[in-house]
């Protein structure tokens, strides 16, 4: 067996991993603890967006992303994680807590998970034109099945385009509605801003290429003009578009699809594809219902997304672990 200290080392690494997982407009909802061997994963309420995700659905998303965040970096660490899902119903914002369990040899292909997890980034536009092969969509189906979700290509153009219409429509309501407008605000960060959090003026293009259809973007820079410059020479695609569902809708589901999502970014990005995220929708309840009813069998929609190919390298901020430690 390994020595206590090089295990707490183990602990100490997945929490430092942890901080690089994606998280709606990159709030960074969590805390941690380190204590006894043991991490317990905290929502951190105080990053909840009130109005967009009153009931935190998009924040427990986040969080169960650096969850998988931390499984994989322990296991290449050489340790099988413990994990107990929201282990104390009397402390509700206590998600998760992760041990190191017995001894294990990472397998190639979570090494290769590890290796991404500060490399993958979320694009905020349309795509190059190299398509996602087919056999890699396959592997991230089976990814998002193994933490207990389902992904669903949208091959129909006729549902694809269903899809990029309700985004836009519940853009426009959100972009007229001053609450939404500030909540945005709150988490768009300026150009040369020091910020660890938010989304910063790097990370979208200034003017993008439109796709067909149109998939509205967020407007971090509410009208500022901010943004990189992208090249407009070319075209850009929609890429592969996609639907995270569960079937039920409990807090554990929601835990378990962000699981899912980074399992499917981090193999995603292991082969040079970038996702886009499209969660206006989904941010209002009779939307969400259409959608669920409609194009996902009943299911629950957790995320929708687009896949592609993308040569931007944009920049990518998180708060030191020192910040997030309880």
């Amino acid at each position: 067996m390994k020595a206590p200290k090089e295990r707490t080392h183990a602990l100490e690494s997945a929490l430092d991993a942890a901080r690089w997982a994606p998280s709606v407009h990159n709030t960074q909802p969590w805390s941690f603890s380190l204590s006894g061997g043991e991490i317990g994963l905290r929502a951190d309420t105080e990053r909840t967006l009130a109005v967009s995700d009153s009931e935190g659905r998009e924040l427990l998303i986040s969080c169960g992303a650096a969850l998988f965040t931390m499984c994989t970096t322990l296991r290449c660490e050489g340790y099988e994680p413990i994990v107990t899902i929201l282990p104390d119903p009397d402390r509700p914002s206590l998600l998760a807590t992760v041990k190191a369990g017995n001894e294990t040899k990472a397998d190639e292909e979570t090494w290769v998970l590890g290796g991404e997890i500060e490399r993958r980034r979320t694009h905020r536009a349309g795509f190059a034109s190299p398509k996602v092969p087919g056999r890699l969509i396959d592997s991230l189906i089976r990814a998002a099945r193994e933490e207990g979700a389902k992904l669903t290509v949208v091959d129909l153009p006729a549902a694809v385009e269903v899809i990029a219409a309700l985004t836009r429509a519940a853009q426009g309501v959100q972009a007229q509605d001053r609450r939404f407008t500030l909540e945005m605000i709150r988490w768009s960060r300026r150009p040369g801003s020091s910020r660890r959090d938010g989304v910063p003026a790097e990370a979208y293009p200034g003017q993008a290429l439109p796709t067909h259809p149109e998939f509205a973007q967020r407007d971090y820079a509410w009208q500022q003009g901010w943004g990189h410059d992208a090249d407009q020479s070319g075209s850009a695609t929609t890429g592969v578009v996609a639907l995270l569902t569960t079937p039920g809708d409990s807090r554990q589901e929601w835990i378990a699809a962000g699981q899912a999502l980074q399992h499917i970014l981090l193999r995603a990005a292991a082969h040079g594809v970038s996702a886009a995220f499209h969660t206006q929708a989904l941010e209002m309840y009779h939307l969400r219902e259409f959608l669920r009813l409609e194009l996902c069998s009943g299911e629950y929609p957790q995320m929708i997304m687009r896949l592609g190919v993308t040569f931007d390298e944009t920049e990518s901020v998180r708060r030191p672990v020192t910040d997030l430690m309880d």
